[in-house]
C-alpha cells in the first residue's frame, strides 16, 4: 500500500493568526484551501492546517509539536522566534535539568524546542515529531492507515514514520486521560486517487469507526457522504476515539 501524506488540523478562534504564527515558526508558507489555511508538508514533513472553529481546550491537548534544534543557539533561536510572534512559556511540570523548552502559541497548543543532541529526533526535520497521548492499539492503527512502518514499540509505547523519512508520529501508551469534548487538533488524510468513499472503507475495516455530526457539533454538518465536514470530508473516529478526517 502507498503510503498517504498525513496533515493535522488545528481548531483555532483565529485562524489567520494562528497560520501566521506557524508559518513564522516554521519557515512555511500559508495557503488557502477549503479546509482553512494551510502550511503545506510534503513526504517527509507533516502539515499543518488552521480551521475555524470554538472547541474550547480542556486540559492539555492529546497532540503537540517537538521542534528540533541543530544546537544551543538554534533552540535559543527558535524559542526568541516563537516568543516574538506571540507564543509563552508553559509550565507543564517540567524539571530544570531536562533540556527541551516548553511553550505554548497564541491560542495555548503546547508545543516544545527540543534539545540538541536528541537521538530519537535525529534526521527528522525541524518539525520532528508529533507527540501523541494515546494507546499501542492506535499506534498500530495509524501505521496500518497510512502506510508508514512502525519505528518503535516498545512498553506500549509507540512510534511511526513515513518510509521516506521525516516527521515522526508517536504515542507515550496508557494510561490516556479521558477525552473531553472533541479534540481542539485531528489528523486529516487525502485518499489516493481521489476515491473517498473506498478510503473510508478502507479505515473502517482496519479499526475506524463512523461518527455522527450534528448542528451543535464543532466540525460542521453532514454531507451527502455520509458524517462530514461541510467541505464534504467524512469524519471518523480512531481506536482511541480521536476524531480525524477523510478529504474529499
Amino acid at each position: 500500500m502507498p503510503s498517504r501524506q498525513l496533515t493535522v488540523t488545528f481548531d483555532a478562534h483565529d485562524a489567520a493568526r494562528l497560520a501566521r504564527f506557524w508559518a513564522g515558526v516554521l519557515g512555511r508558507t500559508v495557503v488557502e484551501d477549503a479546509g482553512g489555511l494551510l502550511l503545506p508538508g510534503d513526504d517527509t514533513q507533516v502539515g499543518l492546517r488552521f480551521a475555524p472553529g470554538h472547541a474550547e481546550q480542556v486540559g492539555r491537548n492529546r497532540i503537540h509539536l517537538h521542534l528540533t534544534s541543530a544546537g544551543d543557539a538554534g533552540q535559543q533561536d527558535t524559542v526568541a522566534t516563537a516568543l516574538g510572534l506571540g507564543a509563552s512559556h508553559l509550565d507543564v511540570g517540567q524539571r530544570p535539568e531536562e533540556g527541551h523548552i516548553v511553550l505554548a502559541d497564541p491560542e495555548g497548543n503546547e508545543f516544545c524546542v527540543i534539545e540538541p543532541g536528541n537521538t530519537f529526533l535525529a534526521g527528522c526535520g525541524f518539525l520532528g515529531e508529533l507527540a501523541c497521548d494515546g494507546t499501542r492499539a492506535v499506534g498500530l492503527f495509524w501505521s496500518a492507515a497510512l502506510g508508514w512502518p512502525l519505528v518503535w514499540d516498545q512498553d506500549e509505547e509507540t512510534a511511526i514514520q513515513s518510509p521516506y523519512g521525516g516527521t515522526k508520529v508517536a504515542w507515550g501508551g496508557p494510561p490516556v486521560a479521558a477525552k473531553q469534548g472533541p479534540n481542539r487538533q485531528r489528523f486529516d488524510l487525502a485518499p489516493p486517487g481521489d476515491d473517498q468513499r473506498a478510503e473510508v472503507d478502507r479505515l473502517l475495516s482496519l479499526g475506524a469507526t463512523r461518527l455522527a455530526v450534528g448542528p451543535d457539533n464543532a466540525h460542521g454538518p453532514d454531507d451527502t457522504d455520509g458524517p462530514g465536514d461541510g467541505d464534504g470530508a467524512v469524519l471518523l473516529a480512531d481506536p482511541d476515539g480521536n476524531e480525524f478526517r477523510v478529504v474529499g
